[in-house]
């Protein structure tokens, strides 16, 4: 987690995450590309389009910067390589193509999360990233002092398919000294003997380094409501899943339990891309 991107918007949550984002820079020598995408009405957007400067480019443009000299001048980032980009662009558009532009290891970004309505038919730019984004992405949805992972949950069917990307996970925990508290829920729907879902665990991480962990069979009514009840029972610091990065009506049909975790865990929750 060499090369972090945050985006903001000069908000709260957008600020817990670039404090999140300073911890694991200094932790890992890393360094950090501060975003901003800045969304102006059509009309303006075809004047920049055609390379005209009118007054209200320059004006939000100017009012942008001195937010983000404030945001890089910040005490938490003392100490740390900091560079800061303007781009006029839709939020989640502009992210994907940065974070590919500039070899990003891991996107981390603020969240209050979406609800109701919004969430079914809009859903938050937190959780269009986290469809979309073939890296990492650690979201944050409270300010915490200090960010550290004792216990990192991961819940998983631990099939084929998500060894690759549990390898980044691997790597998280080792790098964190966590406690890897690798989760297996049951729901009535999906139902495991102990037996047989413990098997499963033990064969798919027999072949990977794992400095610390815990096997868990959790039972619940789905695995959403296993995994947030499962963490609050061990005060976990943080949560992850992969995802498959459904998109349109099979994303419609069977959505997502990781960005359905986005828009509700309160922990910080990290998604991995299958």
């Amino acid at each position: 987690m060499k090369k972090i991107l945050v985006p903001t918007d000069f908000s709260d949550h957008a600020e817990y995450a670039l404090k999140a984002a300073a911890q694991i820079a200094k932790k890992n020598n890393g360094e950090i590309l501060l975003v901003h995408m800045l969304e102006l009405p059509h009309q303006t957007n075809d004047a920049i389009n055609h390379g005209s400067e009118i007054p209200e480019i320059i004006f939000f443009k100017n009012a942008v910067l001195k937010r983000m000299e404030e945001l890089i001048n910040s005490d938490y980032l003392e100490g740390i390589k900091v560079s800061q980009l303007i781009q006029f662009e839709v939020a989640f558009e502009g992210i994907m193509k940065i974070s590919k532009a500039n070899d990003i290891d891991i996107i981390i970004m603020g969240s209050h999360g979406a609800s109701g309505m919004k969430e079914m038919f809009v859903g938050s730019n937190a959780e269009k990233v986290v469809r979309n984004s073939e890296i990492p992405v650690l979201i944050i949805k409270e300010d915490r002092f200090s960010f550290k992972i004792e216990h990192f949950v991961f819940a998983s069917d631990f099939s084929e398919e998500i060894r690759k990307p549990f390898q980044k996970v691997v790597e998280i925990a080792n790098n964190f000294g966590s406690t890897l508290h690798l989760l297996y829920i049951n729901t009535p729907n999906n139902f495991k003997s102990t037996h047989g879902a413990q098997a499963i665990m033990d064969n798919f991480i027999s072949e990977f380094k794992i400095q610390n962990y815990q096997t868990h069979i959790y039972n619940d009514a789905n695995i959403e409501n296993g995994v947030l009840h499962f963490s609050n029972q061990i005060s976990a610091d943080l949560i992850g899943m992969c995802t498959h990065g459904r998109k349109g009506l099979a994303h419609f049909l069977n959505g997502s339990v990781s960005e359905s975790l986005v828009n509700h865990a309160h922990r910080p929750v990290i998604t991995f891309k299958i």
